[in-house]
């Protein structure tokens, strides 16, 4: 190699991401930027942007929502013991499952031939609508009719990790935009001192496939969620460290800010208008957030209809195995509930609870349906009851969309565990029950049918991305139309192949 040739290759070597981004005619800041601009189908300025990427937008068709509260049960609740009675199955109870059910199919825990599982629990009729609820919903029969269940979803993914990202991002690989990063992408948000989209958690961990199922991953990073707490500081770090008021951090701020404008006049790297956006994002919400989050302000009554408890700290979170410390009293999601409730009414675009403990394979005590799945039920039951019922009278629930549910659902057969004193299900994707209400939701319809045992849809089958779809229609996003450059393709929520239907009778 020639003198000329090192010299040469130095330089290139010595060239960062951010000289490459400086120096290159169209840079693939430019590109991602011109992205970011073009907001799925609507142009804005380069000045809003670069004021709040956070800001209000224009739905793209007519909207029924302007909010979403999304209640994920992390682990999967049984379809089977809550909303799918299915008589037959208990005909079949503890007798070995027929070959065809197990042949060709992969499941997550089962080996050999286990037996069937009928439900412990009975079910009832409610409403005018006759819905039919397992009798651990005491409270839910109350505003049934509000609700539609959704008892024919299904996905094609069985494990924990890859579904949840299926269901929340699209995609079961890491790198995917989750939900409300895509909705707040697309419609901003209506408090600019506020995030558009807050994530509450509860149930002593975090979903299986951690932070991922609220970030924001192809999209610039403004849209990721912001992980928020029902008791203490209601953000980590938020508050200004030891030594620093507030005026000084304004300066500091300032300071940041004009430089952050000067890079981003240099690389046009979007991330660059992020970072500003973040650090002013926080600098607001240091003074609006408490006020918010404080759901001590809430009359007793109020706090009482949800059975939250400000300040509560369930025992769960320190035990070693929260599933085996759980109590129906447990407030954190009832807390949590509550302040769904407080964020959507400020203004908050996509509010997103995930729950854990619903993963009840029946191996272990804490793991179980005859005990610990009655204990989810009553930790959640009142707070979502009371949640549909407050927002209805405060006119709020015709504008805020509410979903529910996990990331499959439960086998009909069990699981065979060699300590069948905890009866429990395995892992089943072929068919699990979600409900939803308002926002656009017409009430009282039960969508779908199961075969007798609750294997099979056999009446309107529904797929993840038909849920996916529904969420943005509402929403006033058009999930064909919907995307965003990325390696090559248009990504979509709903997947690059737009794969996907809107469930009839679900829409009013």
């Amino acid at each position: 190699m020639s003198a000329d040739q090192e010299i040469y290759q130095e330089q290139i070597l010595g060239l960062t991401r951010r000289h490459f981004f400086g120096h290159a005619g169209l840079s693939l800041g430019s590109i991602a930027l011109a992205n970011m601009l073009a907001g799925g189908g609507k142009v804005q300025s380069a000045d809003s942007v670069n004021q709040n990427p956070l800001a209000p937008k224009n739905p793209m068709i007519p909207a029924k929502a302007k909010h979403v509260i999304y209640l994920h049960m992390a682990g999967s609740p049984s379809q089977l013991d809550l909303f799918d009675d299915k008589p037959e199955l208990r005909k079949y109870n503890g007798k070995p499952c027929p070959d065809e059910l197990l042949k060709g199919k992969r499941f997550a825990f089962i080996r050999g031939v286990p037996n069937m599982l009928g439900s412990p629990f009975k079910f009832q009729k409610h409403g005018q609508s006759g819905t039919e609820l397992s009798e651990l919903w005491q409270h839910l029969p109350k505003v049934i009719d509000k609700v539609s269940v959704l008892k024919t979803v299904k996905t094609d993914q069985f494990n924990h990790g890859p579904a949840q990202l299926y269901l929340h991002t699209g995609s079961s690989q890491f790198g995917g935009a989750s939900i409300g990063a895509w909705a707040t992408y697309g419609l901003g948000s209506d408090n600019a001192d506020l995030p558009g989209f807050v994530v509450l958690t509860s149930g002593g961990k975090t979903p299986d496939a951690g932070k991922s199922v609220w970030g924001s991953g192809f999209l610039p990073s403004v849209y990721q969620g912001v992980q928020c707490r029902s008791e203490g500081d209601p953000v980590l770090f938020l508050a200004n460290p030891p030594g620093m008021d507030r005026a000084g951090r304004r300066r500091t701020l300032d300071a940041l800010k004009q430089m952050n404008d000067e890079q981003s006049k240099v690389i046009g790297d979007p991330e660059t208008l992020t970072r500003i956006a973040q650090y002013e994002l926080a600098y607001r919400m240091q003074m609006t957030a408490p006020e918010v989050m404080d759901i001590s302000r809430e009359p007793k009554n109020i706090l009482e209809m949800y059975g939250a408890v400000p300040g509560f700290v369930p025992e769960s979170d320190s035990a070693a195995d929260p599933r085996t410390a759980y109590k129906g009293t447990d407030a954190q999601f009832a807390n949590n509930c509550l302040l769904a409730r407080r964020l959507v009414e400020s203004g908050v675009r996509f509010v997103q609870l995930f729950d854990w403990g619903w993963d009840h394979h029946g191996v272990s005590p804490g793991e179980d349906i005859v005990n610990t799945l009655p204990i989810k039920v009553r930790q959640i039951d009142k707070a979502i009851t009371a949640l549909i019922q407050d927002l209805d009278q405060r006119g709020l629930l015709n504008e805020t969309l509410i979903v529910w549910g996990g990331e499959f659902g439960r086998t009909p057969m069990a699981q065979n565990s060699p300590n069948q004193k905890f009866p429990g299900r395995d892992h089943h994707p072929y068919a699990f029950s979600m409900m939803m209400a308002g926002g656009g939701i017409k009430g009282g319809q039960t969508i779908g049918k199961t075969d007798d045992i609750g294997y099979y849809a056999v009446e309107q089958p529904l797929d993840v991305r038909d849920v996916q779809a529904t969420i943005l229609q509402l929403l006033g996003l058009d999930p064909w139309k919907m995307h965003y450059n990325y390696q090559g393709l248009e990504q979509r929520l709903i997947g690059v192949e737009g794969k996907a239907t809107i469930p009839k009778g679900l829409i009013a």
